[in-house]
Parts: C-alpha cells; sequence; structure tokens
C-alpha cells in the first residue's frame, strides 16, 4: 500500500503556496484570497469547481481542454441555478494571466465559483456569487510509483449517489462528500483510492476518477448513467483507444467484470491514466493496453503528438517560468 504520510511530506498532495490567486476579478497575493466563515458554500457544499492543469510543452505551457473545462464550469452553475459573474472567455483570460503571473508552467489550475456571503439559509437567494481560481505544482494524485506500477483499489461500501439525489453532471462541491468518505474508507484500510457501485450494484467510478476495464483487447467503462462525472479525461482516453484502433464500449459492469479484467486503470485530470493492480486483494497486474495508453496521453498533452494540438490552450508568459 502506499504510504500516504510520506506522499504528503514530499507535497505530492499538500497544496503548494504561489503568488498570487485570481479573485473576483483581479489577483491578489495567495494571503489574500479570504472569504468570510458565514460564507453560503461553506455551509451548503453550493459551489461549483474544475480541476485542470496546464503542461510544460515544446511551445510554451499549455492548459489541456480548457475551453471544454470551462463549458462544464458553466453547464455546472446552470444546473445549482448559479448566474456567473464572468464569462468562459473572461475566465480563460484570467486562467491564462494568473498561470503567467505565478510563471510556474506545470500546474494544477481549479476555478472554483459559490455562493457567498450574505443569507444563511438554505435557499441560494440573497447571496452573491464569487468566483476564484488557484494555480499551484501538483504531481501525480495517486504517485509517481503508482502510475508505474500501479495502484491497489477496493470496493467501497459507499454507494455512488443517484441521478436522481443529486445532478451527477454538475462537478458541485456538495457532491464530493460522497467521494471523500469513499476515499477515507479505503485509506483507513491500507488502499490507495476506492472503486464506488451504484445503488444496483454496477461500477460507477472512483472518488475523482472514471474507471475503464480491458478484456480480450477491448475496453469497457461505465456509461454516464451510472451516476458519473461526463469526464474530460475519460472523453480524451477514449478517442485516444480508438485512434489506436481499440474497440472502446461505455457498458454495465458489476464487481466481478473488475476481479476477472486482463487490465484494470483509472483516469482523470488529477489522476491522468492511471495503471490498478488489484482490487479488493484480486491481483490483475498491469498490462500493455493500459502503458500504451497512458504514454499516449502523456505524448498528447505535452504536445508530442501535434494531431491533437487543438487541444493545448498556449499561455503567453511574462518571464521565464520557474523551476518547480
Amino acid at each position: 500500500m502506499a504510504d500516504y504520510d510520506l506522499l504528503n511530506s514530499q507535497g505530492a498532495f499538500t497544496v503548494q503556496e504561489t503568488e498570487k490567486i485570481w479573485m473576483n476579478g483581479e489577483l491578489v497575493d495567495w494571503a489574500d484570497a479570504q472569504v468570510h466563515v458565514a460564507v453560503h458554500g461553506l455551509h451548503y457544499g453550493s459551489g461549483v469547481f474544475e480541476g485542470i492543469r496546464c503542461y510544460d510543452t515544446p511551445k510554451g505551457p499549455a492548459v489541456f481542454r480548457l475551453g471544454d473545462h470551462l463549458r462544464r464550469f458553466e453547464d455546472s452553475a446552470r444546473l445549482l441555478h448559479m448566474e456567473l459573474p464572468y464569462s468562459a472567455e473572461e475566465i480563460r483570460s484570467a486562467t491564462h494571466e494568473l498561470i503567467a503571473a505565478n510563471g510556474i508552467a506545470s500546474c494544477y489550475v481549479r476555478p472554483i465559483a459559490f455562493f457567498g456571503y450574505g443569507e444563511l439559509g438554505v435557499a441560494t437567494s440573497g447571496n452573491p456569487i464569487d468566483v476564484a481560481i488557484i494555480s499551484f505544482p501538483w504531481g501525480a494524485y495517486l504517485g509517481e510509483e503508482g502510475q508505474r506500477s500501479g495502484i491497489t483499489a477496493k470496493i467501497s461500501s459507499w454507494e455512488r449517489v443517484g441521478p436522481n439525489v443529486i445532478p451527477h453532471v454538475a462537478k458541485a462541491t456538495g457532491i464530493y462528500l460522497n467521494s471523500m468518505l469513499a476515499t477515507t474508507e479505503v485509506r483507513r484500510a491500507g488502499y490507495d483510492e476506492a472503486i464506488m457501485l451504484s445503488a444496483d450494484g454496477y461500477v460507477a467510478d472512483g472518488p475523482g476518477e472514471n474507471v475503464f476495464v480491458v478484456k480480450d483487447g477491448r475496453l469497457r467503462t461505465p456509461p454516464l448513467s451510472m451516476s458519473i462525472l461526463p469526464g474530460i479525461t475519460r472523453d480524451t482516453v477514449i478517442e485516444l483507444a480508438r485512434a489506436l484502433r481499440y474497440e472502446v464500449e461505455e457498458a454495465l459492469m458489476i464487481r466481478t467484470d473488475l476481479y476477472l479484467a486482463d487490465e484494470v486503470f483509472m483516469v482523470g485530470t488529477a489522476a491522468e491514466v492511471t495503471p490498478v493492480r488489484s482490487v479488493d486483494d484480486t491481483e490483475i497486474g498491469v498490462g500493455p493496453v493500459t502503458l500504451e495508453l497512458q504514454k499516449a496521453y502523456l505524448d498528447v498533452v505535452k504536445g508530442a503528438d501535434e494531431r491533437w494540438s487543438d487541444w493545448l490552450d498556449v499561455v503567453e508568459m511574462s518571464r521565464a517560468p520557474a523551476e518547480v
């Protein structure tokens, strides 16, 4: 199992402070990006966010599929009846401005919007909407060793929340209590990551990743009807796999499909493409299809494959990128 205390001490999961945060239309010093303890979003989880990566490429720092992330950000806000005070293009410009100001070419970017300080009832009326963007260096979410050798996963006893309970296509802050409980459960048991099932017992996803299975050279992944987030990395991997002539099917799967798989891997902006070497102590190993897709994905996001250059939103830096 991964030593998460060690990983934290090395900064793999710890937020590293940078110079600036973009907040409500302006760049502010990291320490000055504060909100009141009575903000609605803190008490009720009434916020939306995105997780985005910027990579150092031969053309300079480039944000991967920024436009797609910001469209999902807008869609998430609409589902919470949240009228964002900034357009997607304004948030895109702000993202570029922030990355350039912090001078870090490879970084994680976190736009967030939430109902702020005003009324403290459950209803959101009377509360302003705050928007902020954070950027900071962040390594492999499930560890570099996990990306090389695979991680251990466990089926969580916490079910993925149903589509008529909360809008699963929204990347909303409150929804992630479901994910937090699953993550906490399996890590306390000594595993690297959770896999969540639907109320009907079908494979859904991980706390922050989509799941793929490889069987007899074909890929399968749960359909969106399993209350999973429409992952941008999921969509990327499906397109890359098909370009590599793999058959990809969105299909219902049960837990034994994971145990009997030739390969299992998880994908997400933070996790990128991470092999799963075992599920519930059933050894699966790390296979060639996973590693081929992992390499293809990293080649794309780092600008080594020009066929997918439209997915890279290059940032003009005002100074040389800092060493991280």
